[in-house]
This record gives C-alpha cells, structure tokens and sequence, in this order.
C-alpha cells in the first residue's frame, strides 16, 4: 500500500471519527457509516473496507487498484468534509414536524366534513 493511500484512509477515519462520531478501526467506522453515507458512495465505502481487508495478504494486495481507491477515498472525504450533522439533525425535526401538522390539518378538515354531513356546523 502506498502513502497516498494509507494517508488518505487515515483522514478518512480522523473525519469519520470527527463528523460522524465513529472511533475504532477504519473498518468497523466504514461499516457503521454506511447508513449516513448516499447510495452512490455506499460502493465506494464497500471497496475500501473490502480493500483495507485484503492489504494485509501479500499476494491480494497486488491485485488492487491503488489509484481506483485512491479516487474512492477522496470522494468519500470530500462528502464528509460538508456534511454537517447538525443541519440534518434540524432537517429531520422539520420533516418530522411537517409531517406531523399535515396530519393534523388531515384530521381537523376531515372533523369539519364530517360534522357539516351530518348537520352539526
């Protein structure tokens, strides 16, 4: 494995465990990372804890792409450098609200259509 490779890995755990608050190994990281991360890093995610899994094999570790994952790895680090967990943290408590008001609006127009069919308003 190369510098660039091992020292891309090492801002990506520093990142993981910085913005994601995941600490341990770059694996187990990776791995609980993977429901924050969008579908179309998901794969890139994947290669890198498969890859990290087989640099410690002398003959598998000649068979990877070192520029494919070092490609990965940006890309992987350039999403976590603008995410920002507490901008979706208060997206989430706004759906969650709005999602709740619609469902009350549901009701209160349906209360209304309800009583005026039956005569009361």
């Amino acid at each position: 494995m190369n510098e660039t490779l091992q020292s891309e890995l090492e801002q990506l755990r520093v990142l993981l465990e910085k913005r994601l608050r995941l600490s341990g190994p770059l694996s187990d990281s990776l791995r609980r990372a993977r429901r924050h991360v969008p579908h179309r890093l998901r794969k890139a995610a994947d290669d890198l804890l498969h890859a990290e899994e087989r640099f410690d094999h002398p003959r598998l570790a000649l068979t990877l792409d070192e520029d494919a994952l070092v490609k990965k790895a940006r890309r992987l680090r350039a999403y976590l450098t603008e995410l920002d967990l507490k901008d979706r943290r208060k997206g989430r408590l706004l759906d969650m609200a709005a999602t709740s008001a619609f469902a009350i609006l549901c009701v209160i127009v349906l209360m209304v259509v309800v009583l005026r069919w039956r005569g009361f308003v």
